[in-house]
């Protein structure tokens, strides 16, 4: 594999905190990569580090060491100001709990990554994308105003509207009920597939990880391959 054909070189990242009794090791050595246009699925129990992995991957959080290069920019020799810039520039995030702004409707919240990144025509870019996911009948609507699925349809919008290179998504269906999550889904991929971004999701629901090109699979701070076309390395 080539080294331009990967978005994602992860080496022996490990992550720790503090805890009233002492310091806990979250991650393992973890040690993978993740090719350009790939989807894959991170699975495990509650608790089992998947979603501090992607917080890692993300930018979101720092390593406590190891190496993660996200499209060739060492992510762990960066601080939060250039770790925040990078995620303008090749990021997507979709959160479980939508993080939409209460005080902005819908198109509202879909034009403001295109704002604050610059580009031209953001309410153009956020009209056409709202089309997309058949919200453009709720655009001038709050959010506390949309059902949750209407709510989620929003959060992926936001994160595409600026074609990210990258797109990150933790428990994207798991506050839906099952029509809602079979809309989400197909949107996901929808957008993924046209936009030739590189997915990276953590979810419980093996209908929705089966879709991805690559399963892996994260028990008490251990990362595994659950396919098997690409090797991982991980453990003590």
């Amino acid at each position: 594999m080539s080294q331009a054909s990967l978005m994602i070189e992860t080496k022996d990242v490990i992550k720790r905190v503090s805890t009233n009794e002492g310091e806990l090791q979250i991650l393992q050595p973890i040690s993978f990569n993740v090719k350009s246009g790939e989807s894959v699925a991170i699975v495990g129990a509650s608790g089992s580090g998947k979603s501090t992995l992607l917080g890692l991957l993300a930018g979101l959080d720092e390593v406590s060491s190891g190496d993660i290069n996200l499209d060739g920019e060492p992510l762990h020799k960066m601080d939060e100001e250039s770790r925040a810039r990078l995620r303008g520039e090749k990021v997507g995030f979709i959160f479980q709990s939508f993080m939409l702004v209460q005080s902005l409707t819908a198109l509202e919240n879909i034009m403001l990554p295109a704002e604050i990144a610059g580009l031209p025509n953001p309410k153009k870019l956020a009209e056409k994308i709202i089309e997309q996911v058949g919200l453009e009948h709720r655009a001038h609507h709050f959010p506390n105003q949309l059902s949750g699925g209407e709510q989620q349809r929003v959060a992926i919008a936001r994160a595409f509207i600026t074609k990210p290179k990258i797109l990150f998504a933790d428990e994207p269906t798991g506050n839906l009920d099952s029509a809602n999550s079979k809309k989400v889904e197909d949107l996901l991929f929808d957008l993924n597939k046209d936009s030739d971004t590189t997915l990276i999701l953590v979810t419980h629901d093996n209908q929705l990880a089966s879709k991805c090109d690559r399963q892996l699979r994260m028990s008490a701070g251990v990362l595994s391959e659950q396919t098997p076309h690409l090797k991982v390395v991980s453990g003590e």
